[in-house]
């Protein structure tokens, strides 16, 4: 059985992306898998309130750890760190892992071998059930690392799960930008759906992420959102996707129901509803 990924993407937060991705999920024909790959600011569960099944420990990158007992306090550590992670305190050496980059040029130079490279929880993978089909997301630790390599987990679990239940497709709620977890969400993407807003940097940021897909072989379509705030920038954007070759699937307007619906945790689909069902309908054409 294939199974088809729509990754929801946008060149910056605030696009209204994850109120979008959730209203689609609450429309969904059916046979549907959800999954949050915006992991640094996780916003789907806020809207789907999904229940509990499992939850993971997610182990990224390696950071350094000191034997108080073995340490000398020589300070060497802490003058050949670069970040600034490692602190002498009463005569022994400690390590801020919120600061530690992995790099371990520490346990090269302590003198009586005291200082080890260590696994570390950088967060939380958790999988659950929505009324709309069941939800992988996550959660990375304040100033925890590898957030692309959690980006891949949770969709590597989002596919296990839909093979397992026989769902054809994924929608994933993907991270803004165009940086580490950006790529992540978008390689190997089925399509990519673009949340754009009618302004010089809506129309900047939507570029950089179309290059982004074509870079990475995912095809890519649009959705102009906030359509009616700016006639010349709504033309704009517009003008883009001709020339970009960029399917726009729908124009919305600013409906203020859809803020107060997010700000109550609840999904804008009443408010969103009349620009669902063509989305749909013209995503399964690409």
């Amino acid at each position: 059985m294939k199974i088809r990924e729509i990754t929801v993407v946008s060149g910056k937060g605030g696009t209204g992306k994850t109120s979008i991705t959730a209203a689609l999920a609450a429309s969904a024909p059916g046979g549907l898998a959800l999954c949050d790959a915006d992991v640094d600011a996780p916003d789907l569960e806020i809207l789907l309130h999904p229940e509990p099944r499992e939850e993971h420990a997610f182990i990224g990158m390696d950071t350094a750890g000191v034997d108080s007992q073995r340490c000398i306090g020589c300070g060497r550590c802490r003058d050949v760190c670069r970040f600034d992670a490692i602190r002498m305190e009463g005569g022994k050496a400690r390590v801020d892992k919120t600061f530690c980059e992995g790099c371990a040029a520490c346990t090269l130079v302590c003198p009586v071998g005291c200082i080890a490279m260590e696994e570390t929880r950088q967060g939380t993978w958790f999988v659950g059930e929505t009324g709309f089909g069941p939800m992988v997301h996550a959660r990375l630790n304040p100033g925890g690392e590898n957030s692309g390599m959690l980006v891949q987990l949770v969709r590597k679990e989002a596919r296990r799960v839909a093979e397992s239940r026989g769902l054809g497709t994924i929608l994933t709620d993907g991270p803004p930008g165009i940086a580490c977890p950006a790529i992540s969400a978008v390689t190997g993407a089925d399509t990519a759906l673009i949340i754009t807003e009618p302004t010089i940097s809506g129309e900047h940021d939507l570029l950089r992420v179309a290059e982004l897909c074509r870079r990475f072989g995912t095809k890519a379509a649009v959705v102009l959102n906030k359509a009616d705030l700016s006639a010349q920038g709504a033309e704009r954007i517009k003008e883009a996707c001709r020339k970009e070759g960029l399917p726009l699937l729908a124009s919305i307007p600013f409906i203020p129901g859809v803020v107060h619906a997010v700000s109550q945790a609840r999904i804008p689909l009443a408010e969103l509803e009349e620009f669902l069902g063509p989305t749909w309908d013209r995503l399964k054409g690409l």
